[in-house]
């Protein structure tokens, strides 16, 4: 059986002696949905999921442990709790498609099972909570009050966290999620990095256990701008190990000048595959074009050929290479060009190599 949520925290309460008895958990009205639908595979994954949520919410609570001073259990209103813009997940990338097993799920229990963390917030006329963790949850529940279910609440246990606990907490339950992506993640680091440990790594993996090079990695990916992002379908498909290459090249004032007018002209392409209903190009091609476009934009163009031309028109002499052991000519048949024309055309073709700096003299 599953560890309750209120087990777990009054164990992390447990030795705070001399901290005040946890405050009295405010009334609430009973939540009352409609008869569940049958039990489906899908349900029972869901609750096998909530499970393991119940496990990494104790994990998460034990990371923030010394910051916690006081925890209760509501039920709210979601309207009236807003998005810690600290996590790294971004709520207007939710719908109804990447949350419809949860809200399905929901539905099936008869209300949510798994609480998110919130924390109090102070001077927000609109709002009296705002989400740690549990960012999903809050966009099903005010989807599910939308439609048909007006009266279901948005289960949350209340934290007292500053801003780095809350950090640490949210990510800790974003690793586990398969839905947020690479870059998402890296932003959220950078950010975090600045915000939260006065720009020191080493400081911030110690603190989340990570290792230093890979978070460095991540925020060197985090670096990318959104305009060579924008040449991918989804900022999803930006993916860590082959992103850090794109923005290790990025360093590079020429390189960038290029895969950054490569990217434009990918998100072009995208934006019109898109319109069209067409499938929109792989991660994989819109990374090896972007860098590709240094390489192209740098490329020596090959020269077109000297031709020099006789009276009709046609091609009397032509240079068919010069390198330092010497410059190969070619003499055209039919040409019609006399003894006199073609001694012409090589001094007007030798002067020409010498004005390019490829004469015999060089």
């Amino acid at each position: 059986m599953a560890r309750k949520q209120s087990d777990y925290l009054a164990a992390l309460l447990s030795d705070e002696a001399a901290a005040p008895p946890p405050p009295v958990q405010e009334p609430v009205e009973e939540t009352t949905l409609p008869t569940p639908a049958p039990v489906t595979p899908r349900v029972e994954r869901e609750r096998a999921r909530g499970t393991t949520l119940l496990g990494r919410e104790s994990a998460l609570a034990r990371l923030a442990s010394g910051e916690v001073r006081q925890v209760t259990q509501l039920l709210l209103d979601p309207a009236r709790v807003r998005i810690w813009p600290g996590n790294a997940r971004l709520y207007a990338h939710l719908s109804e498609e990447n949350c419809r097993e949860l809200i399905d799920s929901i539905v099936a229990e008869g209300g949510q099972k798994v609480p998110a963390v919130v924390r109090r917030v102070e001077g927000d006329p609109d709002h009296d909570y705002e989400v740690i963790a549990g960012t999903r949850r809050h966009w099903s529940i005010s989807w599910l009050r939308r439609h048909s279910y007006p009266d279901v609440h948005f289960v949350a246990q209340v934290a007292v966290l500053d801003d780095e606990a809350a950090f640490r907490l949210a990510d800790l339950e974003n690793r586990a999620r398969k839905d947020v992506s690479d870059l998402e993640r890296a932003r959220n680091y950078a950010q975090a990095l600045k915000d939260h440990y006065g720009s020191h790594l080493t400081r911030m993996a110690e603190r989340l256990k990570l290792s230093k090079g890979w978070l460095s990695k991540m925020i060197k990916v985090a670096g990318i701008p959104d305009a060579v992002i924008s040449a991918f379908a989804s900022p999803s498909d930006v993916q860590l190990k082959p992103a850090y290459s794109l923005a290790q090249a990025l360093d590079e004032p020429k390189a960038a000048m290029a895969i950054r007018a490569a990217a434009a002209g990918l998100a072009s392409e995208q934006a019109m595959l898109r319109q069209n209903g067409g499938t929109p190009l792989a991660a994989t091609d819109v990374l090896k074009r972007l860098l590709d476009a240094p390489r192209a934009t740098t490329a020596t163009p090959k020269a077109e050929p000297y031709v020099w031309s006789g009276p009709l028109g046609r091609p009397v002499l032509s240079v068919q290479s010069v390198s330092r052991q010497g410059i190969t000519l070619r003499l055209h048949a039919g040409s019609g060009a006399d003894t006199e024309a073609l001694i012409d055309a090589l001094r007007d073709t030798l002067a020409h190599l010498e004005q390019q700096g490829l004469g015999l003299q060089r």
